[in-house]
């Protein structure tokens, strides 16, 4: 270990004002341990920062957090709104709550005014409360699907949107130039509050969010037939997620289990309704019920998963197919006054980018992270043309943007609808679902993850995508590489000539096939892994399947050999 590490090190012992749960860890690390939680600064990158709690320059704790804050304090003071404040949010896990007051407190430090919500809060909520509140930003605390041991912190400018890159760099700029973490001074909380510095959030914003949810709604439909089986997963749409159901008038059954705030998440071994297994019990409880659907949120409620009943059995929805089947009902029934435009990511299957353009809906694709589409829904204001939808293949969706970030219970509401209308039809999601794929072709698709943690891992991702990036060459099965897009240096490649991408730049690469299938290597922006998708069509599933086997053995070969 190196002498400047040491050197960090032996000041965070030395520190006497030490959090003395920090300094009680740090005096039981060993020296690999000690590497890892000092050999750099937790990075704060586009969207924020995220990583394990714990001592340490790369670890969650209230020391990182307030230098955080710090650059983003000075990052709110830049902004020309005359009355500086923002709001904070925070979910279930292990010091949220901690890390929230720190960051108000760090912010009231600097004048800026603070409202604090006062209970665990979805992040859709905390986007929706910084323009009800006229705020000047946003942050809410939260490591959204991670395991148990992270935490996080993500901001949010005026309208409720996520930093973009070139707002998010100003932040990073700021924090670079901060002073060190331990010098970095504040009040107690309760002097804030007593100044006026911070106030509670009343239930009020929770009233207002939840009617302009309930204006998603197309039709009014006979629910007396119907039942869903819903669970939060230990997280924060607990609470507005059953008292939206109960208001509407959907028939439905909680997962009581699962409907309790839990840092560990204790039912599940991943509280992400991307995985399969996160579903046990909420199958369970829809089998004892006769329950048509179930749908899960994440643990910060921006996130939704479905398991829809089929034949008697449950069948998990992937995003790429629940965004395709709200396309189709909203484009239906929605009344489109101006040009609509659908937004999704370049790593979401082209299926309901098909179904949009079939209704003379325009499609824009923008990066991976709903910040993208949040700002483009902002581009959208005083035009000639509005927001339709939003969606990722990660399970976030959008349908008004009232949100400016992904958001389970406007998803919870609308799945509910769709469900439930083609009930009382004598369909299923299912069945809904292979009518698409016979219109528009069979679709299917894969996302790998490759877990790669620590420095090791770094260095292992950086090479992958080093080879990748600079290879062109590519064929499956016949099939050649046509088109290789490098978001790194905003270049689109074919054999023969190249153009400019227009996107952000960021760490991503792209492979379009001759037949339009395509792949992506694209560094997790949150989790320490690499994640592969892979996109095809084809006329039968049959092909389509033989094809996404094909393309996944041959990525995972090159790598495998790299």
């Amino acid at each position: 270990m190196n002498s400047a590490i040491l050197n960090v090190i032996n000041k965070w012992k030395n520190y006497k004002e030490l959090d003395l749960e920090l300094k009680k860890e740090l005096d039981t690390l060993s020296e690999e341990e000690l590497f890892d939680a000092f050999y750099k600064d937790l990075e704060f990158g586009t969207g924020g920062m995220r990583g394990v709690l714990g001592a340490g320059t790369n670890r969650m704790n209230i020391y990182t957090i307030r230098k955080a804050n710090y650059g983003y304090a000075k990052y709110i003071l830049m902004n020309k709104m005359k009355e500086k404040s923002v709001v904070i949010a925070y979910d279930c896990r292990k010091n949220s709550l901690l890390f929230a007051k720190e960051s108000a407190k760090v912010l009231a430090s600097f004048g800026i005014k603070v409202y604090l919500f006062d209970k665990i809060t979805p992040t859709p909520e905390l986007s929706f409360a910084v323009r009800y509140l006229k705020a000047t930003g946003g942050i809410v605390v939260t490591a959204s699907h991670n395991p148990p041991k992270y935490n996080g912190y993500k901001i949010y400018d005026e309208r409720g949107c996520q930093l973009i890159p070139d707002l998010a760099e100003i932040v990073i700029n700021e924090i670079s130039k901060a002073p060190d973490s331990f010098d970095i001074k504040v009040e107690e909380y309760e002097t804030y509050l007593e100044k006026g510095l911070i106030e509670i959030v009343d239930k009020s914003v929770d009233t207002a969010y939840l009617e302009k949810v309930k204006s998603i709604s197309l039709n009014d439909l006979d629910k007396s037939n119907f039942k869903v089986v819903f669970t939060s997963l230990h997280g924060t749409s607990a609470v507005l997620g059953q008292r939206l159901l109960k208001e509407v008038g959907y028939n439905f059954i909680p997962v009581k289990e699962q409907m309790v705030a839990d840092a560990n998440f204790s039912t599940v071994k991943s509280p992400n309704p991307e995985n399969g297994e996160a579903f046990t019990l909420a199958i369970k409880y829809a089998k004892e019920n006769d329950a048509d659907i179930c749908i899960a949120t994440d643990p910060d409620a921006d996130r939704v998963g479905l398991a829809v009943k089929h034949n008697g059995e449950f069948i998990l929805l992937t995003g790429n197919q629940t965004g395709p089947i709200l396309i189709d009902y909203l484009a239906k029934f929605r009344k489109l006054e101006k040009k609509n435009v659908l937004y999704n990511t370049i790593v979401t299957s082209d299926f309901g980018a098909a179904i949009a353009k079939s209704h003379g809906i325009d499609v824009v694709s923008t990066l991976t992270g709903f910040k993208y589409i949040g700002d483009e829904a902002r581009k959208l204001e005083g035009t000639d043309r509005e927001f339709f939808f939003g969606y990722e293949e990660s399970y976030g969706y959008v349908v008004k943007d009232f949100v400016r970030d992904k958001d389970s219970l406007q998803a919870l509401l609308i799945c509910c609808e769709v469900a439930c209308y083609y009930k009382n039809q004598g369909l299923d999601l299912v069945d809904v679902l292979e009518s698409l794929y016979k219109k528009y072709g069979y679709y299917q698709e894969k996302l790998v993850n490759i877990n790669l943690e620590g420095e090791a891992g770094a260095k292992q991702i950086k090479k992958t995508l080093d080879y990748f990036r600079n290879n062109i060459k590519f064929d499956v099965n016949g099939l050649k590489c046509k088109t290789k897009e490098d978001y790194e240096l905003s270049k689109r490649f074919t054999l023969d000539k190249e153009e400019k991408l227009t996107l952000p730049k960021s760490n991503v690469l792209k492979y379009i096939l001759e037949n339009g299938s395509w792949f992506v290597l694209r560094p997790s922006g949150t989790e320490p892994k690499m994640k592969i998708y892979i996109n095809v069509k084809e006329e039968t599933k049959e092909k389509a399947t033989n094809l996404l086997n094909l393309i996944n053995d041959k990525v995972l070969e090159i790598i495998n050999n790299i």
